[in-house]
């Protein structure tokens, strides 16, 4: 398996090079409660407007009845991978506390995902973040509070050979390289004025 790194201008920390989304995942591997810990621990301590905090998660290993509710939540094509992650989390923000709105929630929650994916990297895991899934279902499944909003849902595992897809169409596309936009149309002095 190549670990498919990111290819950069200039050296970055390995953690943020090695971050990719697989979606062949070992479907025999499990995450440690300590593992578990660290990522939910890592997502607990990224920076959030005026200390609001807005993230919580909702958590399932394979095998318990909280990851079947997770997984039931995804769309078919999700589904047709992720039943092979070890753990299936759902990444919600507290949009509302005793003082009112909170600001930046989504940003805030999206923060601390991204501390947990990085966790993840870390551990040894991987983690790919989606959107396909139905928020209405969550909210039911999970009697969710009308301000707390459900905005993604993180598989967690170990990575497999690509071929566990099966199809010839997601082997490929699990296989291709990594691709972002150059620097010089991401970071600017002035719009359209490349920075480097």
């Amino acid at each position: 398996m190549s670990d498919k790194e990111a290819a950069t201008s200039v050296r970055i920390h390995e953690i943020i090079a090695r971050r990719w989304s697989p979606r062949a995942l070992d479907g025999e591997a499990e995450v440690s409660g300590e593992q578990l810990r660290a990522l939910l621990e890592a997502a607990r301590w990224a920076p959030s407007f005026g200390n609001t905090q807005p993230a919580r998660y909702l958590v399932g290993l394979r095998g318990e009845p909280t990851y079947k509710l997770i997984l039931d939540t995804l769309t078919e094509s999700n589904q047709s991978w992720a039943h092979r992650a070890s753990a299936l989390l759902v990444g919600c923000a507290v949009t509302r506390n005793d003082k009112g709105a909170v600001p930046y929630a989504e940003y805030g929650t999206g923060l601390a995902t991204q501390n947990l994916v990085l966790q993840a990297v870390a551990e040894g895991l991987v983690a790919r973040q989606m959107a396909g899934f139905s928020r209405d279902a969550v909210r039911q499944a999970f009697d969710l509070p009308d301000e707390v909003e459900p905005l993604v849902v993180v598989a967690v595992g170990v990575r497999a050979e690509p071929e566990v897809l099966g199809e010839t169409r997601d082997i490929d596309r699990e296989n291709a390289p990594r691709v972002r936009v150059p620097l010089s149309e991401f970071a600017f002095r002035s719009w359209g004025n490349a920075a480097f």
